[in-house]
């Protein structure tokens, strides 16, 4: 029996010692991995903070001279790329720009000032283009720049009494459709009107053309002002045996004057511009054609407003004579006193009208003039202006004489 004991008391005390052994052995193994693992990264931690701080400050170990040279060679190679941003490069750069601007801005103001004041006092043209300019300001523009427009001049009007108009005299050819203002007129105040053409056109013949020695085909460009224009530049071309070439530009007052050019032309196959009714309309395609020498077909006697304009837009023209006015024969007008008012549109009118009746005494007879150069022509024979147009309230004749009727036939 005590043998017994004994095996039963030995066998369990080996086991316990194995597994005692074997769970001190792991938990020795679990404390050495745990003391081990992170002493090792917390040296390199140090480490590394260590060199930051050293690269930092003066360099005392290996590892941080090295690191020390290469934020040196860093810091050196920074400057070597910044020197061209410096405090005086900086400095003279705005210097520059300020001088730039200056130099591009304020001398603009003083230039213009004194082309004012050469053209001003260089020659009297200059003058009607420097108070041309004033007037524009006030609010006549075109679509991209100011047009030069002349002043209309004060024309002094008499204060002669206002009887009643009856009859009237119009020193224009019989227009051919009644859609005239004239006709409304006499059917308005019951009127009764002459038409009678005081002028008489003619053409220049050509020898006294070639004393002005104008090269038709020098000028690629033709201004045409009226249908009598037109007529008497391709007669002169005929007579001349110039044939006038496809490339021609054709620059017309209005669309009346350009659809006549079918009779001469074919019209689709033509460089052809017109304006509304004035030369200064085409302002904007003259400018564009600038480079173009341009013809002005005219009469001996022609307004100078559209020559003193194409002076004013610097356009190289030249003015060609074709024809000439010439008194009509007024004989079979027996008295001009039979006619309440005298109606005149050209100063070569007022001339006939001097011409056929030396003798004529105004009296109640009122005159109306359309123009300045109309006008002033008429005070030069001694007459009286009773009607002048255009003017601020009416830019037509018509309407000139209708403002004028109306207070006369109230009396």
């Amino acid at each position: 029996m005590a043998i017994k004991k004994k095996k039963s008391i030995k066998t369990p005390s080996t086991k316990t010692n194995s597994k005692v052994k074997k769970a001190t052995a792991k938990k020795a193994v679990k404390k050495v991995t745990k003391k081990a693992t992170p002493k090792k990264p917390i040296k390199k931690i140090v480490a590394k903070k260590k060199v930051v701080k050293k690269s930092a400050s003066l360099p005392t170990n290996k590892t941080g001279k090295k690191n020390t040279k290469k934020v040196i060679a860093k810091k050196a190679v920074a400057k070597k790329s910044r020197p061209s941003v410096t405090k005086k490069a900086v400095k003279k750069a705005v210097v520059k720009k300020t001088v730039a601007v200056k130099k591009t801005i304020t001398p603009a103001k003083p230039k213009v000032e004194a082309k004012v004041k050469t053209t001003v006092a260089s020659s009297p043209k200059a003058e009607v283009v420097a108070s041309a300019e004033k007037f524009v300001k006030i609010g006549v523009k075109t679509k991209k720049q100011l047009v030069p427009v002349t002043p209309q001049p004060v024309i002094e009007v008499s204060n002669y009494p206002k009887n009643k108009i009856k009859t009237i005299l119009i020193s224009q050819p019989k227009p051919e459709n009644d859609k005239n203002p004239y006709y409304d007129l006499s059917k308005k105040y019951n009127l009764i009107e002459t038409f009678r053409q005081f002028i008489k056109i003619e053409g220049l013949p050509v020898k006294d053309f070639r004393t002005q020695r104008i090269d038709i085909l020098e000028h690629k460009a033709v201004i045409l002002t009226s249908r009598m224009a037109v007529d008497h530049y391709f007669r002169m071309c005929n007579e001349m045996r110039v044939t006038v070439p496809e490339s021609m530009k054709y620059f017309c007052i209005n669309e009346a004057t350009a659809y006549y050019l079918q009779k001469y032309i074919q019209y689709r196959k033509r460089k052809i511009f017109f304006g509304h009714q004035t030369i200064q309309d085409l302002v904007d395609v003259i400018r564009k054609n600038r480079e173009e020498k341009f013809l002005l077909p005219a009469a001996d006697v022609q307004k100078e407003q559209i020559c003193e304009f194409l002076d004013a837009i610097d356009i190289k023209y030249t003015k060609a004579v074709m024809y000439r006015t010439v008194s009509a024969d007024l004989s079979d007008i027996k008295n001009l006193n039979d006619y309440d008012c005298l109606v005149f549109f050209t100063p070569a009118g007022i001339n006939s009208l001097k011409h056929n009746f030396p003798n004529f005494k105004q009296g109640n007879t009122r005159i109306a003039c359309f123009g300045a150069a109309t006008a002033n022509t008429l005070k030069k024979h001694g007459y009286r202006l009773d009607i002048y147009a255009p003017n601020p309230k009416n830019p037509s004749m018509s309407g000139a004489l209708d403002e004028y009727i109306k207070e006369a036939n109230k009396r």
